[in-house]
Parts: C-alpha cells; structure tokens; sequence
C-alpha cells in the first residue's frame, strides 16, 4: 500500500456520514409531513391508510439508522466525536418512531377526531424537523456556526411552545365535561407521544450543540 492510500485510508469518512444523515433527516421530513396528514384528517378509513404509509416511512428510517451504526462500527476514524454522530441518529430514530407510534395510537383507539391541539402539535413538530433538517446540512462546515446556535434557540423555542400547548391540552381533557373517561385517556396518551417527540427534537440540539463546541 502505498502513502496516498493509507492516508486515504485514515482520513475521516466525512462524505459518508453526512450522506447518510442527509437522507435519515429527509426521511424524518417526509415522517412528519405526512404525520400533519394524519392529525388534520377527520376520516378514519384515509387516517388509517395514512398511518400504514407513515409505517413504511419508519422502517425506512429505521434501516439508515442501521447503516449509521455499521458506518460508526467500520470506520476507523469518524468526522465528529462518534459518540455525538451515534446520539444524532437515536435522536432521528427516536422523533421518527413517536410520531408513527401516535398514528397507531388514533388508528387503535379509533379517535376519529382532528382537536385544534393535535393539529397544533402537528405543525409545530413539522416547524422543528424541518429546523432539524436545515442544521443538520449545516454542521459539516464550522462557517455556519452562527446560523446552526439560531437553528438550536429556535428549535428550543418552539419545545416550549410544545410544552406549553401540553399542559394546556391536558388540562382542557380533564376539565372538559361529559367526555367518557377512557376517552380521555387515549388521548392523553396521544398527547404524551407527541410531547415525547419534542423532547427528541431537543435532544437532538444537545448533540448538535456539542458538536460545534467540540469542533470550533
């Protein structure tokens, strides 16, 4: 093997990591573009076809998650701290797999409703990964700092907003009259499913924030 090669060799896989991520944060998009679908659909046999479509987009997602992992497995030496790039794709895989759990959740307990709180929760879901999205292009040039520390303040803006549209969509659940009970608890297992996936979200800017100190 000649010096060009084995430095070739040890150089970092940059191309492929960013690839990769590339693709699992457009898979997320589409995720959560047809998850909006869902939540705003009032017909329950078009949810249900929806919520199978947004199942195959999971599995989809859950298959580059794989090929993350084996890319980290392989090589030798990684653009970014591996245990960062690791906790990125768990935090895709993770917002992905609330939102398809949810669907599941209406489609089960046959909730045929779209509330104003769904849809609410919906759009804003869709506001942060497409902000996910967005940085998760920038972080491989260390020139967009500054635009990737705005993409984290406004992602964590939009997680208190989330937080609060929970606390008021609970409380409206369980103060609302004449609703049976157990409905009540399906949709406040909704509603702890799509809070779970903001939490991701922001999970997901502590890694990318640790990425940029790590790496400025």
């Amino acid at each position: 093997m000649n010096a060009d090669a084995i430095v070739k060799w040890f150089m970092p896989k940059e191309q492929r990591f960013q690839h990769l991520l590339g693709r699992d944060t457009q898979n997320l998009l589409a995720g959560a573009r047809l998850f909006s679908q869902v939540a705003n659909c009032e017909k329950f046999e078009q949810r249900r076809v929806l919520a199978v479509e947004l199942k195959a987009i999971e599995h989809e997602g859950d298959h580059i998650t794989r090929q993350v992992f084996d890319a980290l497995n392989s090589t030798f030496i990684t653009p970014f701290d591996r245990e960062d790039l690791r906790e990125i794709a768990t935090d895709l895989d993770d917002i992905l797999d609330d939102l398809e759990s949810v669907a599941q959740y209406l489609v089960l307990f046959e909730l045929t409703e779209a509330p104003d709180g769904l849809r609410q929760f919906a759009r804003i879901l869709s506001e942060m990964v497409t902000e996910i999205d967005r940085l998760t292009g920038l972080i491989w040039d260390m020139a967009n700092e500054r635009q990737v520390h705005l993409g984290i303040v406004r992602i964590s803006d939009l997680e208190n907003q989330a937080d609060n549209l929970y606390n008021t969509v609970i409380a409206d659940l369980f103060h609302e009259n004449g609703r049976p009970p157990l409905q009540i608890l399906k949709w406040k297992e909704v509603y702890d499913g799509l809070e779970n996936a903001c939490d991701h979200c922001k999970d997901y800017t502590h890694a990318i924030g640790n990425i940029m100190v790590k790496n400025s």
